[in-house]
């Protein structure tokens, strides 16, 4: 599908949001697009400004439609009333998709925290440091607003008799009243609001945990995974429907297999497709060249029986590429515990 610009017949090239503030980010000049930057989370300027660096070939029809997609947004906004929370749940819906509810949660319910988006900014491991030794309640919580990513990485350098217990913490959170983010303020030495009336942060809860999990090595997942099933059988099993796994890349369209393909590499490919059966395979092969899925089909003969640990590993990593790919509009991901309408 094509966008066509206003006022004239030229094709344009199908544009995400992504690729959308990418391109308006460019056309605004560097000094003004510093100051928009500032005012987005650590992940956000790395998705956009990842789109920024591989953005080529832009043409002046495609800069017009942009500028004219956003002057329609800020005329329609704008009639909504600044300041009003259906405008600001609005705007930042149509900016930032699906990726929107934490933010709006966070701006809406008076959640926004100094210290906790600072964190953000921080290496994995120096998080992991400061929280190691808090109650598991606020380790929980902190890791609750990191990205998964990130809180995964985290939950990997906390000790492992601990990583179980703080994932079923997080899998059980149901908001965070004022006393709890109060607490958190002490430990980070950060200020957050006083407001004793301020409502619930949503952070937390079973989706939460799976998300993390889809990051965390596949060992000490399931080492994790073990430990809660011995405590809680139904929270494991529901933290597990809820997580995205290699199976789930059978629901990806051809042209989403092809997306992704791009973005592999063949000796990681090889390892993962060892460990699924031939229908899965011919997902991936039918959408290569025939010399390329000739070769890799050799790859996977020539390399003989390989640990389970290596092919889960490799699948992480192809899910990782899934996940950002995903994250910045090129492909659409079905699966973990989320309808498709």
């Amino acid at each position: 599908m094509t966008e066509t610009a206003a006022n004239t017949d030229v094709a344009l090239p199908k544009m995400g949001g992504v690729e959308k503030a990418a391109l308006l980010l460019l056309t605004l000049g560097e000094e003004v697009a510093a100051q928009i930057l500032q005012h987005m989370n650590p992940k956000q300027v790395q998705i956009v400004g990842a789109a920024m660096a591989t953005m080529e070939n832009v043409t002046r029809p495609m800069v017009e439609f942009v500028l004219n997609d956003f002057l329609d947004l800020l005329e329609n906004q704008t009639a909504l009333g600044i300041g009003n929370d259906s405008y600001i749940r609005g705007m930042l819906e149509k900016a930032l998709g699906d990726k929107a509810g934490n933010v709006i949660d966070r701006i809406l319910m008076g959640s926004g925290s100094n210290g906790l988006e600072a964190l953000k900014w921080m290496d994995p491991k120096s998080i992991a440091e400061i929280i190691r030794l808090e109650h598991p309640q606020i380790i929980a919580i902190v890791l609750s607003y990191l990205e998964p990513d990130s809180a995964a990485e985290v939950l990997s350098n906390l000790p492992e008799n601990t990583r179980a217990g703080i994932l079923m913490r997080i899998a059980t959170l149901d908001g965070v009243q004022p006393a709890a983010v109060k607490e958190l303020d002490s430990i980070m030495e950060k200020y957050f609001s006083d407001n004793d009336n301020v409502k619930s942060s949503m952070v937390g809860g079973e989706k939460t945990a799976a998300d993390i999990l889809n990051f965390i090595d596949t060992s000490i997942e399931n080492k994790m995974m073990e430990q809660v099933r011995t405590e809680n059988e139904d929270l494991a099993t529901r933290i597990e429907d809820l997580m995205f796994v290699f199976d789930n890349l059978r629901d990806l369209d051809d042209r989403g297999i092809q997306t992704m393909l791009r973005e592999i590499s063949t000796d990681l490919l090889t390892l993962a497709l060892k460990g699924i059966d031939e229908e899965f395979q011919q997902k991936f092969l039918k959408n290569m060249s025939s010399r390329a899925a000739e070769m890799l089909v050799e790859d996977m003969e020539a390399k003989g029986p390989v640990k389970l640990s290596e092919v889960e590993a490799a699948q992480k990593e192809i899910l990782a590429v899934a996940r950002s790919l995903e994250e910045s509009g090129d492909i659409v991901l079905s699966g973990g515990g989320e309808e498709m309408v």
